[in-house]
């Protein structure tokens, strides 16, 4: 038998945590800074029944101005060490359809922005009435870890209400928008190539990685 309020407690925590995660990939370093301080994630990744190397997010005498840069050449800055945050740009096959006035991609080529990815999202925040506040895109990783979080918020408080109706309503959300975020694994290799393999934003993006992973693992179990 279910235990509701259990249950509706995992759903909070998990809304905090991407809160927290959206915060940190839309550049707000000071939030990643603290929890890197406190050691908060590396408590959360101790959590999972599998191995997470979460070494890197926590540092007591973090430099919360060189996360910053690190997170404006990696994320902001157009450039050599340029890794773009929109799932979009990290599509293998072209979208069907395409419109941008970007200069950096070709209509019909693979890596557009505001592609079908994007389109997605779109009717997605639409469909549950949101309208995201983090990323400059709608497939921005910010964007959907937000839309993530307000979800599971919303989920914690259909169980509570005993709202059986809407909490499906919402674990379908949930179970569409994760299964849009397998792009994570590219991001993570990106990311990787040029941070690092110990760097902070590449352990931050593992960490999101598994986060989602094992969202999507305990949605699959709620349909059992």
């Amino acid at each position: 038998m279910t235990d509701t309020p259990t249950v509706a407690a995992v759903a909070d925590a998990r809304a905090d945590l991407y809160g927290l995660l959206a915060a940190a990939l839309d550049g707000e370093t000071d939030v990643l800074a603290a929890a890197m301080r406190d050691g908060s994630l590396v408590d959360v990744a101790a959590t999972f029944p599998v191995e997470i190397d979460a070494s890197a997010l926590a540092d007591s005498n973090v430099d919360e101005e060189a996360l910053s840069i690190a997170f404006d050449n990696l994320f902001v800055v157009p450039g050599p060490t340029y890794v773009p945050p929109m799932a979009s740009a990290h599509r293998d096959d072209p979208s069907e359809s395409f419109e941008s006035d970007s200069p950096f991609h070709d209509e019909g080529g693979a890596g557009e922005l505001l592609g079908d990815a994007a389109s997605t999202m779109s009717s997605l925040y639409e469909r549950a009435g949101f309208s995201p506040t983090r990323g400059d895109f709608p497939d921005h990783v910010a964007a959907q870890l937000e839309f993530l979080g307000a979800a599971a918020s919303a989920e914690a408080e259909a169980l509570g209400d005993g709202d059986d109706e809407r909490l499906e309503r919402l674990r379908t959300l949930q179970r569409e928008t994760v299964a849009q975020l397998g792009w994570l694994d590219t991001f993570h290799e990106d990311v990787a190539a040029v941070d690092g393999r110990d760097g902070v934003y590449t352990a931050l993006v593992a960490f999101t990685r598994t986060v989602t992973a094992w969202h999507a693992r305990d949605l699959d179990d709620a349909d059992r």
